[in-house]
């Protein structure tokens, strides 16, 4: 691993991973790939280390001609493929972007990838590896008493984003097993911590309440997750691109399943640790109706990874959320950038703000 193209690394995860793969390997030169659309900010890629080994490049995975070109003129030998429309609410009010991004982009960054090298063989095939970036959302919904989702679970996606997923899972597993393309993919839980947009949960709640404005949860709250801190995930993904074989499939997880309220409260109480008000955060919950289709639990069953590759989560759920909320809190310019999107601040409208009060 010399020369990754990293799509998608202006985002959440993938500006994360940037970073990361900066600070922990010296010999790798990163070209960062990312359309620059809602979620993908340069903001998140301020103060970079390294930058020396680091290009970025503004463009669309969806773009075959580019996507060639970079690989040629930078001879990329790993692809590390983040992008991706990844909200459910949007994916349910427009599902034809993530049809467009998340199928058609992955097919279009396959392609170039069999192109380079495997048709013009510009690299040993032992040197080359294309790694894809899932959910766990692929897998559908659990019942309160079944087993976690394994890497053998079927695919049941219930919502337009899951099931975009699931088919650009189908389409590198194809790749791997129709072409020996080198492929490994990873389904992830719930990612949280610096540097998230904040349409999810757990950064919506945080600037929420740090306004005084109410805490938007979907129907009970009872929803439950699995919630990952972003660093033990590039962690974990560094791992498989380093040790991990072609042709497999990791599930990463934190390891835990708490209800989406109890999420909500635990970062309020963080929040009256760390920002006082008069009354507790909580008070400012508010149940609103739940989104359709809305699925019920996720958990990951991580033994493979752990078995494999020796890869655990390290961060405690309640470690990761503090470290969630005093990285929003030390970062303030951050959150003032992203709070002045137009397009950030209609969504909010769109879909919390008409929402009813739920019975």
């Amino acid at each position: 691993m010399k020369n990754v193209l990293v799509t998608g690394g202006a985002g959440f995860i993938g500006s994360n991973f940037v970073r990361y793969l900066l600070e922990v390997d010296p010999q790798v030169q990163i070209v960062n790939l990312d359309a620059l659309t809602y979620a993908g900010s340069l903001e998140n890629l301020k103060d970079l280390p390294h930058l020396e080994r680091y290009t970025f490049v503004q463009g669309d995975i969806c773009n075959g001609d580019l996507v060639r070109d970079l690989l040629r003129q930078y001879q990329i030998d790993t692809i590390v493929h983040f992008a991706a429309e990844s909200h459910v609410d949007r994916s349910i009010l427009s599902p034809e972007p993530f049809i467009q991004a998340n199928v058609i982009g992955t097919f279009t960054l396959l392609e170039a990838a069999r192109q380079y090298w495997l048709v013009e063989k510009a690299l040993p095939i032992e040197q080359v590896r294309f790694h894809h970036v899932s959910t766990d959302e692929v897998y559908g919904t659990l019942g309160p008493d079944d087993p976690a989702f394994s890497e053998t679970t079927p695919y049941a996606p219930n919502s337009p984003y899951a099931a975009s997923k699931a088919s650009s899972d189908h389409l590198a597993r194809s790749y791997n097993h129709t072409y020996q393309l080198p492929v490994t993919i990873s389904n992830c839980s719930n990612n949280y911590g610096p540097r998230q947009f904040p349409e999810k949960l757990i950064p919506l709640i945080i600037l929420n309440a740090l306004t005084g404005k109410p805490l938007p949860v979907y129907g009970d709250g009872q929803q439950i997750r699995d919630w990952l801190f972003v660093t033990d995930h590039c962690e974990a993904i560094h791992l498989i691109l380093t040790q991990g074989t072609s042709g497999e499939t990791y599930n990463i997880g934190g390891n835990n399943q708490p209800a989406n309220l109890t999420i909500v409260e635990t970062v309020c109480d963080l929040l009256d640790e760390m920002q006082p008000l008069t009354a507790p955060h909580r008070n400012l919950i508010k149940f609103v109706t739940d989104r359709p289709g809305h699925d019920r639990r996720y958990a990951m069953n991580i033994s493979k990874i752990e078995r494999e590759l020796g890869w655990r989560p390290r961060y405690a759920l309640t470690d990761g959320l503090f470290a969630t909320v005093q990285w929003i809190l030390a970062n303030p310019d951050w959150v003032a950038a992203i709070q002045k999107q137009r397009e950030y601040q209609s969504w909010l409208t769109k879909n919390y703000e008409t929402r009813e009060k739920s019975s």
